[in-house]
């Protein structure tokens, strides 16, 4: 199965990337109606069909915040048990507006309550006060890390509650980072690149790591000047974060 994939939706990433040469194979997802925020079942299982060689393991880059909700799509393709890390400055935990709609607002909450392999979910990067507007059964399975937990350097008790016994899938939205590393088209966090590659070097040491995904892009409906500079931040960030990741995917498998 190939392992490193990146997921037009859209066309916010740039055409002429050489993205074979960085061992990414793009697939084209840019046809497919009932996706932009929203999935619809039939969007689904198209999408579900475009995927069939592509597994959990690896790096997926998963296009803008709108299409967070493709975490899903590789998750349930762990046939073991596993905890989920989802580093973002929102929960994802809404409540769908229709139920059972697949959503990049409540795909996280959906995931914690359906998926019988998922033991733990980790969320790292929200507001404290993000955790009151979570209602949601199996919150016995939440460990949540706040953004100020980390500013502190007091994160370390909520961390003491993961279980290291598990193998982990990492989702990351960069919009949990500062403007000055990343460009998305949802409010951000303060988050720094150098804290970013702390949390992810500290969950590769202590354990397994199934696979990453990556979303947090800006929209393509900015005017031009801005648009080119977003997309050129968003373009180092992601280069940057895929070297990190692979360096760190590569020492796990030679260990």
């Amino acid at each position: 199965m190939t392992d490193n994939v990146l997921l037009d939706f859209s066309h916010v990433y740039p055409d002429n990337a050489d993205l074979s040469e960085k061992g990414i194979k793009r697939i084209n997802l840019s046809d497919i109606e009932g996706t932009d925020m929203f999935c619809t079942r039939q969007a689904a299982e198209e999408i579900r069909k475009r995927l069939k060689d592509t597994g959990p393991k690896g790096i997926h880059f998963l296009d803008s915040g709108n299409f967070h909700y493709a975490t899903l799509f590789f998750t349930e393709k762990i046939r073991t048990p596993y905890s989920l890390i989802l580093i973002d400055n929102h929960t994802d935990m809404q409540k769908p507006v229709i139920p059972d709609l697949l959503s990049c607002g409540s795909w996280a909450g959906m995931l914690l309550l359906k998926d019988e392999n998922l033991r733990q979910m980790i969320i790292a990067g929200p507001r404290h006060k993000s955790m009151d507007g979570i209602d949601i059964d199996e919150k016995n399975k939440l460990v949540f890390i706040s953004m100020e937990e980390i500013d502190r350097g007091r994160s370390q008790k909520a961390e003491a509650a993961i279980n290291p016994d598990f193998p982990v899938y990492i989702s990351i939205d960069k919009d949990v980072l500062s403007l000055y590393y990343a460009r998305t088209n949802w409010d951000q966090g303060r988050m720094s690149e150098d804290i970013l590659k702390k949390l992810i070097l500290d969950i590769f040491r202590h354990q397994k790591v199934i696979g990453i995904d990556i979303c947090g892009e800006c929209s393509l409906n900015e005017p031009l000047p801005r648009l080119a500079e977003d997309m050129r931040i968003n373009r180092k960030t992601n280069e940057k974060l895929y070297i990190y990741l692979t360096e760190l995917m590569q020492y796990q498998k030679g260990k």
